[in-house]
């Protein structure tokens, strides 16, 4: 006869079993680590939109802002492990660990990956004022006068600091870091003059852009943003071999069974086919991911290395 443990883990399984076949029953929340009206809170309310359709059922974002994406990540980690909650996590996830020595998760113990869901890249972004028209142009001045240009970013270890700290780093020069709660707030204050220059999201910088209240001088990424041709790359335009690109990935809490975790990958990879997502990421200047639970994982793991090492090599630590 079966013991009762026995007889419990079958019963544990078919539950577990039924209640994947049927989700989602009721409402996701999908957390967004950084605030409102930045690049990742408007690809997560896209992909949100189009799985909310496809499920029938509400998938709601919640912004979740604070110590550059890990209030999000670790509420996302604590949640129950049963589909409802998910992490629209970012480049910030692979640069923490390095960054800050006591984090309330461990990415890779408490956190499961779905699927990559955008690559993207920033523009370095000048206050017109500046007298840089040019990546050459802002070197020679951040040469000439050492320690006295800022660079605002969404906070530290954002992929727009990492932008930041790999530039200084490849260039040779020293341009200050100031950390900001998001993207939004990062290029209203470049913006407004208070600082020289941010390494903006597409999407938060064109508008500025095009009404000539920020000067684009480069993009992170190793080829020129479709919104911005006329814009060269950072590598283009000096600094050889630079590349800094962000993502965008969803990830679940760690328990989560296996059926729902591909029941989200499906319907992630069902919403970056939908023409109106695809153009919403085209205009923020992101290009649709997918894969595998697995490819994701290797991925992140590649990115923990990478920025973990130019972390540790610039001593960047918590602000």
């Amino acid at each position: 006869m079966p013991t009762r443990a026995a007889a419990l883990a079958v019963s544990l399984m078919l539950c577990n079993a039924a209640a994947a076949q049927s989700y989602p029953e009721k409402t996701v929340v999908m957390v967004a680590p950084f605030p409102a009206g930045g690049s990742v809170d408007l690809v997560a309310r896209a992909i949100a939109q189009h799985m909310s359709d496809a499920w029938k059922q509400p998938v709601i974002v919640s912004n979740r802002p604070g110590a550059s994406g890990n209030i999000g990540a670790e509420a996302v980690a604590r949640a129950a492990p049963d589909g409802y909650t998910l992490l629209m996590g970012t480049t910030a996830l692979a640069g923490s660990p390095a960054i800050y020595p006591k984090l309330g998760y461990d990415l890779q113990r408490d956190l499961t990956p779905v699927a990559l869901a955008v690559t993207m890249m920033n523009v370095l972004v000048t206050h017109p004022s500046l007298p840089a028209k040019s990546v050459g142009d802002l070197l020679a001045l951040a040469k000439a006068k050492p320690g006295t240009l800022t660079s605002a970013s969404a906070g530290v270890g954002s992929s727009n600091h990492l932008a930041l700290v790999l530039f200084n780093m490849m260039s040779g020069v020293n341009i200050g870091h100031i950390p900001y709660k998001g993207a939004a707030p990062a290029v209203a204050d470049t913006m407004g003059g208070h600082v020289a220059m941010t390494f903006a999201p597409i999407a938060a910088a064109l508008p500025p852009v095009r009404s000539g209240r920020l000067r684009a001088i480069g993009v992170t990424a190793a080829r020129r943003s479709g919104e911005l041709p006329d814009v060269p790359t950072i590598d283009e335009a000096g600094v050889r071999g630079y590349e800094a690109a962000g993502w965008n990935a969803l990830l679940a809490p760690k328990a989560t069974s296996r059926e729902i975790i591909m029941k989200v990958n499906a319907a992630l990879a069902d919403s970056l086919r939908s023409t109106k997502v695809r153009e919403i990421l085209t205009a923020s200047g992101a290009e649709a991911g997918g894969g595998s639970p697995e490819a994701l994982g290797r991925f992140i793991q590649s990115e923990i290395g990478k920025w973990g090492k130019v972390v540790r090599a610039a001593g960047i630590r918590p602000e």
